[in-house]
């Protein structure tokens, strides 16, 4: 296996959207982030924070008409980003999987670092895709955030929310779920030689 380092920046301009996104998935879990929509900041930043990944973002759009396209673009370069940075994924855990409480919240997330994009999202209360969370971010981003990630990145995710009540709690755990997963999944394995797949590629 390998131990270079694994850095990424990446940028996308619109007429919509001016993002640029920088990830070292061997730091410490520093963020400066600054989307312009302050929910989507604290999430970002609670990625980063419990998936050790340094993460900065930069973004700006058009948020007078809806915060759309700012989050949306956002989750796509991010997963650009991670895609560039993992290379070749040689000595890499590949798999990762978390369980975590938010107060009376729980999610479940597991991760895949297969190549192979894929993305299931599921067990929200009834009601959460509509629910407004911080003056901005609309529960049904969550998903979207989540599924434009994937994609974008290669990777097989689920997330499932196990209970949940307030709307802030159950996107918090969900991220912070996540997190977790990927830190597990990125991590580097000296028991593991070369990729971590019986096809020799991922």
């Amino acid at each position: 296996m390998t131990d270079s380092a694994r850095i990424a920046q990446v940028e996308r301009e619109t007429s919509e959207s001016q993002v640029r996104v920088e990830v070292n998935l061997d730091g410490s879990g520093v963020a400066r982030i600054d989307t312009s929509v302050p929910f989507y900041d604290h999430m970002l930043t609670a990625l980063a924070k419990h998936s050790l990944i340094d993460l900065e973002v930069e973004a700006r759009g058009d948020t007078h008409i809806d915060v759309h396209h700012v989050v949306e673009d956002v989750a796509i370069v991010l997963g650009s980003a991670l895609r560039q940075a993992l290379g070749d994924k040689a000595g890499i855990r590949r798999f990762g999987d978390a369980t975590v409480p938010l107060d009376e919240a729980v999610a479940l997330a597991v991760v895949d670092l297969a190549g192979r994009p894929y993305v299931s999202c599921e067990g929200e209360p009834e009601g959460q895709q509509y629910c407004l969370i911080g003056g901005h971010f609309t529960g049904s981003m969550t998903h979207h955030v989540f599924e434009s990630f994937a994609l974008n990145a290669g990777i097989c995710l689920h997330v499932k929310l196990l209970s949940g009540r307030d709307p802030h709690h159950i996107v918090e755990a969900q991220f912070k779920a996540v997190a977790r997963a990927l830190r597990t999944a990125l991590e580097r394995d000296h028991r593991v030689s070369g990729i971590p797949s019986t096809k020799g590629a991922l």
